[in-house]
């Protein structure tokens, strides 16, 4: 990237949202609510228009107030009460959250909060599987699995709170320190942080004032003390000063990582991503001997899942754009004897590889190939070019279920498949899902 990774999601704290909202309020409206859209936004109707609403759960019946009006296909509504509750909503673990406040006081970051556990990983595994039907031209089926409790101390699987390590609150103007509300950028007070892991939430500093602030990080590593970071309008760090480390853990593994830089958020993700790496990839296809890629590699966490599967002489290279985590890779990677790391933008580094001499001939032929781009997914330039490659399978990690399924469908363009797909609640009391697919050359 000049971010590569932090393109990828937001790494720490609440969503922003979207724009403003408008300075007058719109019509309320009486609504049936008919299905979950991407972005974690039901679907109603109002005479012949498609209304997007925030809060709702699929069969509800609600009032919502217009926030959005300047679209003549589709408007944008806040959910005010719910007329008609779905045996699927619940208290808000977040009571800043809760639909029973203004929409512009309830805290952003937790969209999926009034939903009942179950029942959001069915809506998640609903966007997903319409969007590879839709984008992807396959019909593909994958429930969203929780995260396994074994690698995710502090977590609530039933509430689906005290799993984030990456919190950004920001800060008012007269100091008041809070996340954002949902969709704008207004700083809510609160008195909880419900979802971020319980060291984050021993050391947040939501009863203080903090004028002349901008914002606050709070990491909590898997080693280490939770830090608490103040930013102020006029940070910055020279190129030259070592940036602070933190290092993570995925079983015994250990990785460094920039204390700013990218890595899961949620406490058990990376022990869950490596995992499905290693159940997802084909050891029929796999040659350790072959030119085995990571793709957007960032600190090297999936090359390790993939060293750890099938032996320390595997070759492999990890290419990320981030020359920090390119560095921290080359460290993390050091006990494989045919591993590497670059620092590249993905594209580039493709069109190196089929500009090599034997490129027509040898290409990525019989190598495995792990992508994890960020959050916009790889896109058509990357596809192409990894395509013409020809690597036997592909093993493609996702954040967002409409790029995934974008690029499942060019992968086909070029004679691969989607062999095998899982799907993780990572991002639990979020509309967010990730998912592992496998994607392997048929011709």
């Amino acid at each position: 990237m000049a971010q590569d990774r932090r393109r990828r999601r937001p790494a720490r704290g609440h969503r922003r949202g979207g724009s403003a909202r408008p300075a007058a309020p719109g019509p309320v409206l009486d609504l049936e609510v008919e299905r979950i859209a991407h972005g974690g936004v039901a679907v109603a109707r109002h005479e012949g228009r498609v209304v997007f609403v925030a809060d709702a759960i699929p069969g509800e019946r609600v009032a919502a107030q217009v926030v959005d009006a300047g679209r003549e296909r589709f408007w944008r509504a806040e959910t005010i009460s719910v007329l008609r509750a779905s045996p699927d909503r619940r208290e808000h673990p977040w009571a800043e959250a809760s639909v029973d406040r203004a929409p512009e006081q309830r805290a952003g970051g937790a969209e999926f909060g009034h939903i009942a556990m179950a029942r959001q990983r069915e809506l998640k595994a609903d966007v997903l599987r319409d969007a590879l039907r839709r984008m992807g031209g396959v019909e593909a089926e994958a429930a969203v699995e929780p995260v396994d409790p074994a690698v995710a101390p502090g977590v609530d699987p039933e509430a689906g709170t005290g799993w984030r390590t990456r919190v950004r609150l920001h800060v008012a103007p007269d100091g008041t320190v809070g996340p954002y509300a949902a969709r704008s950028h207004t700083v809510v007070p609160v008195a909880s942080l419900p979802l971020a892991a319980p060291a984050i939430q021993a050391i947040a500093p939501i009863a203080r004032t903090l004028e002349g602030a901008t914002a606050v990080d709070l990491v909590a590593p898997a080693d280490g003390d939770p830090q608490l970071i103040v930013r102020s309008p006029g940070d910055h760090r020279s190129r030259r000063d070592a940036a602070p480390t933190i290092t993570e853990r995925v079983g015994e593994r250990r990785f460094t990582v920039d204390r700013d830089g990218f890595w899961q958020v949620h406490v058990g993700a990376a022990a869950t991503l490596t995992a499905a790496v290693q159940d997802l990839v084909d050891p029929d296809r796999f040659d350790p001997a072959a030119d085995n890629q990571d793709l957007y590699g960032g600190v090297g966490l999936l090359a390790a899942a993939v060293g750890d599967r099938f032996g320390s002489g595997v070759r492999i290279t990890t290419v990320e754009a981030d020359a920090g985590a390119t560095e921290h890779a080359g460290a993390n990677l050091a006990d494989w004897v045919g591993a590497r790391a670059v620092t590249a933008r993905v594209d580039r580094y493709l069109d190196e590889l089929a500009a090599a001499p034997d490129a027509a001939t040898r290409g990525l032929r019989g190598a495995t190939v792990v992508l994890d781009p960020p959050r916009s997914g790889a896109g058509r330039a990357v596809v192409d070019r990894l395509a013409a490659l020809r690597p036997a399978q592909v093993v493609y990690v996702a954040c967002d279920p409409v790029a995934l399924a974008r690029d499942v469908g060019l992968f086909r363009a070029h004679g691969y498949e989607l062999e095998a797909l899982r799907a993780f609640d990572l991002f639990p009391d979020t509309h967010h899902v990730e998912a592992v697919a496998r994607l392997a050359a048929i011709v």
